[in-house]
């Protein structure tokens, strides 16, 4: 059986590049929903009916979990698919706890979609994480768009990422938490406008280490011969310009992975 990882976009293969790392024997499944990127700026019933879609098509592939390599989609919809399918489902969070355990002391600037800034999953966390009120948090719809264009270190995003950075003395910060999938493309531009005290924490690691937790307990983990099926919006991606663009993203993950 394949586990299958599900995004609005290409941000989900931040998490499937650690995945595959870490489960060199397993075969996956990747889901970009391309016809309706960016889940960030819709409305919370659209993303739930993308979702719903989705899933539904990938419990036709033989899978044995679900990832939402997604932050927004998760924050909307994966309680609901929880409820509806017996497999795990895992989510992603923002790493907030995990930033503020590395200092305690240093503010940490969450970053993420509209929809997940704002969001009553985002509202809980804080207020469950954050006691000594050392959390902020910033909206930054712009790199969705940025990565599904392939666009990373141009000066339109240099100037994007200057203005939204603007309002914040980052002496005063030690870690920014990448709060969706698509802004790790975007770690080398950050870190030429950020102090060396900020760190980037993501939620990647913590988020493959669960469904391992969740495979082990259903005696799921496998040993085949690795294989990636790639698919948008529920299209099977065979052209060679696609797959040549989906690896793309891919190796520049591998010199992000090091930032």
């Amino acid at each position: 059986m394949k586990i299958a990882f599900f995004d609005s976009g290409v941000g989900g293969l931040s998490v499937l590049h650690h995945a595959m790392k870490v489960l060199p024997h397993e075969q996956f499944v990747f889901f970009a929903d391309e016809d309706n990127v960016p889940y960030g700026t819709k409305s919370k019933q659209q993303v739930r009916d993308f979702v719903a879609e989705a899933f539904d098509f990938l419990m036709t592939k033989d899978v044995k979990a679900i990832v939402t390599a997604c932050n927004t989609a998760t924050s909307v919809a994966v309680a609901e698919m929880r409820r509806r399918y017996d497999i795990p489902i895992i989510g992603m969070e923002p790493a907030a706890k995990k930033a503020l355990d590395m200092d305690g002391e240093h503010r940490v600037l969450v970053t993420a979609t509209p929809i997940t800034v704002k969001g009553r999953k985002m509202e809980l966390l804080i207020e469950k994480v954050d006691k000594d009120h050392l959390v902020d948090r910033l909206a930054l719809p712009g790199l969705v768009e940025f990565a599904e264009r392939q666009e990373f270190e141009s000066q339109a995003v240099t100037d994007y990422l200057t203005s939204q950075f603007a309002p914040f003395d980052f002496s005063e910060y030690s870690a920014l938490v990448l709060g969706c999938t698509h802004f790790n493309y975007f770690k080398d531009t950050m870190r030429k406008l950020l102090p060396d005290n900020v760190q980037f924490v993501d939620g990647n690691e913590g988020t493959v280490r669960e469904l391992i937790r969740r495979l082990k307990e259903r005696n799921q983990l496998e040993q085949n011969r690795p294989s990636v099926e790639y698919y948008y919006s529920g299209r099977l991606v065979e052209e060679d310009t696609e797959l040549s663009r989906l690896q793309n993203y891919l190796k520049r993950l591998e010199k992000m992975y090091r930032i």
